[in-house]
């Protein structure tokens, strides 16, 4: 079941770099499975820097079930989510996040910081990586190659 939703969420990075967005695609399902909310970043687009898929796909979420908080939760993401997202995640109280490619400059959940097994943090989400992780990553340097050119 587990790579359906980073399947939905690559489907999502795919959309975003047709936008000529930087392609990041998450989805968010509740304990049950049910998908909450879907997104693809949208910096560009909505002209705000805060439009990461994640953030998009919390307050989707949000929205449908009527509350910011967000316990029970499970967040599938493209790329390893940078500070930002990690700390609405905390904040919404998600509790598990899985996610593809690792991000060696920015990755806030296991390769630069390790902010959801922080200790001074009030909510704790557990991590994965993995699943899609060589299909996402290359989706982001195809990207990012033919940006250069």
């Amino acid at each position: 079941m587990e790579i359906n939703y980073m399947q939905a969420a690559y489907r999502e990075a795919v959309r975003a770099a047709e936008r000529g967005e930087v392609p990041v695609g998450a989805v968010l399902v509740d304990k049950n499975g049910v998908v909450l909310a879907q997104a693809g970043n949208s910096t560009i687009g909505m002209a705000d820097p805060s439009a990461h898929a994640e953030i998009l796909a919390l307050r989707r979420a949000g929205q449908v079930l009527n509350n910011y908080r967000l316990p029970d939760t499970i967040m599938y993401v493209t790329l390893e989510p940078c500070l930002m997202c990690m700390g609405a995640m905390i904040h919404a109280r998600v509790s598990h996040l899985v996610f593809a490619a690792s991000d060696p400059k920015t990755g806030a959940a296991r390769s630069c910081w390790q902010i959801g097994d922080d200790a001074r943090m009030h909510h704790h989400l557990s991590v994965e990586s993995g699943p899609l992780a060589a299909e996402c990553g290359q989706l982001l340097r195809d990207f990012f190659k033919q940006r250069r050119k």
